[in-house]
């Protein structure tokens, strides 16, 4: 697919965060990525976790894709050109999420494959008390219809590191000049070995949770975790919860730490690849440290209210209206809103409707349900 085919694809984007960087010379893509896709069933309302032996009933309920759709779709919503890589299956399910990622949120799916007879990853979330407890169910699908062998070109990409595991595509686009965004999950051997995620060498960023930072690092604090990673990466990233984040430039020695936006949580699925899309989009566009962090926990905060994990992600639409309540407010502190004033010059004065599909109670209802 040629540039301009994708930025046709993408001109429901209300802002194009890279207008002025792009030339006729670009990769056609902005982003690429490639993992699961699950169709994710999210109960929320619970006043507690479900005990044993009993039946607990939720106030809400959303069926949305999920895995990788979370990341991909936030990326699309942020008007990024956005490549997926996933098999999908034939099943109901699989129709449905292929069609709400590809119909729905413009995101290009040339690389996926459609598996006959491979039933879709399901995952059931159940969100309480701020958490979140998940079940999943799947079977990997044939190896050939994960991936194509070579990924696109593409400006940025984000891959999941695995412990042990490299995946060639990795560095060959690190040597195309992909820039490539590392994201990880909970290291199942329990073995957090740094060394072991040997695709790091070729990230620019690496952008694990508190957690996952203090594990492979063996620090007691995420910021003695982020020093000791930008000795391994040119960029870390970690995040903090509640108490927002903190990066570390190891190539300038430059820090920057910016406090979580206080919201009411509904559903915190997905937040953490809401983040990572926030933090790629204010890369690419060549913000400040500071920015591209208050970026991506803004888009996060917005994400936690609403249902489900990929259609939770916000767009631009709504970034503009969550700036200009915050700036009708009287009696405020200045400082929070200078920490966000760079936002005036990405917003348009008044924003288009753009409505977002969200998360449904059950899926088949037709194309558009």
């Amino acid at each position: 697919m040629t540039a301009s085919e994708g930025e046709r694809r993408h001109r429901h984007a209300q802002v194009d965060p890279l207008a002025g960087l792009r030339t006729p010379e670009d990769p056609p893509w902005d982003v690429y990525l490639t993992g699961t896709v699950f169709l994710d069933i999210v109960f929320t309302g619970l006043d507690r976790a479900p005990v044993r032996g009993t039946e607990t009933w939720a106030r809400g309920m959303g069926s949305s894709p999920g895995g990788v759709a979370n990341m991909a779709t936030a990326l699309a919503r942020l008007g990024l050109r956005t490549s997926l890589a996933a098999a999908f299956g034939d099943d109901h399910y699989g129709e449905y999420c292929w069609d709400a990622l590809e119909q729905g949120e413009h995101i290009d799916l040339s690389a996926s494959r459609k598996v006959p007879g491979w039933h879709s990853p399901v995952t059931v979330s159940m969100a309480y008390e701020g958490e979140r407890t998940m079940v999943s169910h799947g079977h990997a699908p044939p190896a050939a219809k994960t991936a194509p062998v070579h990924a696109p070109r593409a400006r940025a990409a984000v891959a999941s590191l695995a412990p042990g595991t490299r995946a060639p595509w990795i560095a060959e686009a690190a040597r195309r000049g992909t820039r490539v965004f590392g994201d990880v999950g909970w290291d199942d051997t329990g073995r957090w070995d740094l060394a072991a995620l040997a695709d790091l060498e070729h990230c620019e960023a690496f952008l694990p949770n508190a957690e996952e930072a203090m594990r492979y690092t063996g620090t007691d604090s995420p910021r003695a975790a982020a020093h000791a990673l930008a000795r391994h990466v040119p960029l870390a990233v970690v995040t903090l919860g509640s108490e927002g984040a903190y990066a570390v430039d190891g190539r300038t020695g430059e820090t920057a730490e910016v406090p979580a936006i206080e919201v009411e949580a509904l559903d915190p699925t997905g937040a953490g690849d809401v983040f990572v899309a926030g933090f790629v989009t204010g890369t690419l566009a060549g913000w400040s440290l500071a920015d591209r962090l208050a970026f991506a926990g803004l888009t996060a905060a917005l994400s936690v209210q609403e249902f489900g994990g990929s259609l939770s992600a916000p767009g631009w639409d709504e970034i503009a209206a969550w700036w200009r309540r915050v700036q009708s407010y009287g009696g405020q502190e200045p400082g929070p809103l200078t920490r966000y004033a760079f936002l005036e010059d990405l917003l348009p004065a008044e924003a288009r409707p753009w409505p977002l599909r969200r998360a449904v109670p059950t899926v088949g209802f037709g194309r558009n349900a």
